[in-house]
């Protein structure tokens, strides 16, 4: 997705420019393409996950068939599949200063190596590896009898029909892969350490519903509703920070009445606040239409060992199961897993202070697109795409080959935090992995503030000639 939206912007700001889209898959669509698990669907309305440009007319949460048919239009309508190259994982990317170049060397699916030049490398592959989940060591693994899988590596050759399923993990995935099994499983146990917040909702946009059959076309009702989503999750974030309690028991209230009478709603009872990780929308509330249907159910609590036929917990409870499946994250791939150099010397990005989580002190002509967590990635995307097409623009404007961020004197020695506050946004992903990224300073100037309702209207206001920005020209010629 963010790979597209640069390719879009560049294609329609900068007609001019000469670009190429590396793709390490064989075809579109990132995680869409990738992720194979049962029930794979978006956890954010495609409404805001969609591109502004491109009008959404489906439901709002989306299969990953529905996603890939959306983008495959995009593409096609814009000419894009001229620009991308698919099959080329990027291994080294060098910049050298005397020429202001990066120098990409990307391997191809056929095991070959093509070489790039380019002036300005924008890095638009997520934050994760696709391929590769997080695999916890239980105590007993190699004992259990049958397939353990994780939804990251899924095998779509994998049967499950009529055998006990347990799912460890919960959040979004877990919600999406529980209920799906759960159609043809014997029973789906999802095994979790700890609750999630959960939404559940029908699976439909009750303005777009009512504006369609009047006659307001795609695009005035994708915007519309857009601009509705989007106020409308700027007001939870907020309440959910000035009024925690009152929001959890709504939450919690919305869950009870889906559940059969009774139901231990421990299960469901998160010990942190709202927002405090992301909240898991559940579609038609299908979840907990399994539960009540004595198709699924829910164990929480700390699991002790793997056994041959199942897992035990540390309450003594003994979970049957067949087939495993963990639903336990993944880990984060900081810049593509691509080896980094400035003029020779290795680029350890964890060294360097991010400029509002797209650009970095001492890394020149680049920019990283890292999306929200409270709000579609997409939505960043498309900012940041708007904000390098203008920075680009304007080192034209000025004669300059190189552009890099670089804290003002009075920061310099200022104590250097997280990449992301704990205290505000605590996801397993980032508490294992997020010594790996970029520093922050003090400042909203210098850290990733994920706050869309404010970047929106900062990221197209700022002074691209401010104390922030360094420009430069090359010493020497671009290489031939």
């Amino acid at each position: 997705m963010s790979g597209l939206s640069a390719a879009w912007h560049l294609k329609n700001r900068l007609p001019s420019k000469r670009f190429v889209v590396l793709e390490r898959e064989a075809s579109f669509g990132g995680t869409w393409l990738t992720h194979k698990f049962p029930g794979i669907r978006s956890d954010s309305d495609l409404y805001t996950f969609g591109f502004r440009f491109k009008p959404w007319v489906g439901p709002p949460i989306a299969t990953a068939d529905e996603i890939q048919a959306y983008l495959g239009e995009m593409i096609e309508e814009n000419g894009l599949d001229r620009h991308i190259h698919y099959g080329h994982s990027i291994e080294t990317a060098a910049w050298d200063s005397q020429s202001a170049h990066w120098l990409i060397r990307a391997r191809r699916s056929d095991g070959s190596h093509a070489s790039f030049r380019s002036r300005f490398l924008w890095m638009a592959q997520g934050y994760y590896r696709h391929h590769q989940g997080h695999w916890p060591d239980w105590p007993g693994m190699a004992d259990f009898c049958g397939p353990i899988i994780h939804t990251e590596e899924w095998d779509e050759t994998t049967s499950y029909a009529g055998k006990r399923v347990a799912v460890i993990g919960s959040g979004a995935t877990a919600a999406t892969v529980v209920p799906a099994m759960a159609t043809t499983a014997v029973h789906v146990t999802m095994i979790q350490r700890s609750p999630t917040y959960f939404i559940p909702g029908r699976n439909e946009n009750q303005l777009a519903d009512m504006l369609r059959p009047i006659g307001v076309d795609e695009a005035t009702i994708h915007d519309i509703v857009r601009k509705k989503i989007i106020h409308d999750q700027d007001q939870m974030v907020r309440l959910c920070r000035s009024a925690p309690d009152e929001v959890a028991a709504e939450l919690l209230a919305g869950v009870q009445e889906l559940l059969p009478d009774g139901y231990d709603m421990r299960h469901f009872t998160p010990a942190y606040r709202p927002w405090r990780q992301r909240l898991a929308f559940v579609p038609d509330g299908d979840l907990f239409a399994g539960i009540r249907a004595g198709k699924a159910d829910v164990v929480t609590g700390t699991i002790t060992r793997f056994t041959p036929n199942g897992v035990e917990m540390a309450d003594g409870n003994h979970v049957a199961a067949d087939m495993i499946v963990l639903a336990t994250g993944f880990n984060l791939c900081v810049f593509g897993d691509i080896a980094f150099s400035i003029d020779g010397r290795p680029l350890d990005f964890a060294e360097s202070i991010t400029w509002r989580g797209m650009m970095f002190t001492g890394v020149p002509n680049l920019v990283w697109v890292f999306g929200y967590f409270r709000a579609s990635w997409t939505l960043r995307s498309d900012l940041i795409s708007e904000f390098t097409c203008r920075l680009l623009a304007h080192m034209d404007a000025k004669g300059a080959d190189k552009v890099e961020v670089a804290l003002p004197p009075d920061l310099v020695g200022s104590p250097l935090g997280p990449w992301a506050d704990p205290d505000d946004f605590n996801p397993g992903y980032l508490a294992r992995d997020q010594h790996l990224l970029p520093r922050t300073a003090p400042g909203d100037e210098w850290r990733h503030t994920q706050d869309y309702w404010s970047e929106r209207m900062v990221i197209p206001r700022i002074d691209l000639d401010g104390p922030a920005f360094r420009y430069g020209r090359a010493r020497m010629p671009l290489p031939a």
